[in-house]
C-alpha cells in the first residue's frame, strides 16, 4: 500500500485546524444564547475534507477532532454525543455529495440538523427517555442557521485552497 505523503500532511494540518477551531469554541460558553448550541467550527474542516476526498479520511479528521477536544475540554459523553452527531451527518452529507446536486451549502445544513438529530437521538438511548424530544424544533433551526455558515465559510475556503 502507496502512502500519499502529501495528502497525509494536509489531512494533519487540516485535524489540527479543526482541533484550534474545537478549542476557540469552547472558549464561548454559549452559541446564539441557546443552551448546547455551538457553530461548529470544526466542522469546517471535516466538511472540505468530505468535499475533497473521501468518507474515510472525513471520518477520521473528525474523529481525531473529537477526541482530542473530548480529553482537553469535555468528558466521555460528549464524546459519545459528538461521535454520534459526527457519524450520522457525516454519512448523510457524503451521500448528497455523491447522488444530488445540492451545493455545499445544500449539504452542509443538512449535515447541522442531521448532527443535531443524531446527538438527541443518543441522548434518548443512552437515558432511556423522550423527554428532551420537545427540544427537536430548536436542534432543526439551530442546524439550519449553524449549517449555513458553516457551508458559506467551507464553499469561500475550496476556493481559496486548490490542491
Amino acid at each position: 500500500m502507496k502512502v500519499d505523503n502529501k495528502k497525509l500532511a494536509f489531512l494533519g494540518i487540516v485535524s489540527a485546524v479543526a482541533i484550534i477551531f474545537g478549542y476557540v469554541e469552547s472558549l464561548v460558553p454559549v452559541f446564539m444564547g441557546i443552551p448546547g448550541v455551538k457553530l461548529g467550527l470544526a466542522n469546517l474542516a471535516v466538511l472540505f475534507v468530505l468535499h475533497r476526498y473521501t468518507l474515510k479520511e472525513a471520518a477520521a479528521v473528525s474523529l481525531i477532532r473529537i477526541l482530542v477536544i473530548g480529553f482537553m475540554f469535555g468528558n466521555m459523553m460528549s464524546i459519545i454525543y459528538s461521535i454520534a452527531g459526527a457519524a450520522l451527518s457525516m454519512i448523510v452529507m457524503k451521500l448528497m455529495l455523491m447522488k444530488t446536486d445540492f451545493s455545499l451549502l445544500g449539504v452542509s445544513v443538512a449535515g447541522g440538523v442531521t448532527h443535531n438529530i443524531g446527538q438527541l437521538l443518543i441522548y434518548m438511548c443512552i437515558m432511556e427517555t423522550t423527554s428532551l424530544s420537545y427540544y427537536a424544533p430548536v436542534l432543526i433551526v439551530s442546524g439550519v442557521a449553524t449549517g449555513l455558515v458553516i457551508g458559506y465559510l467551507t464553499q469561500e475556503t475550496s476556493k481559496r485552497i486548490h490542491l
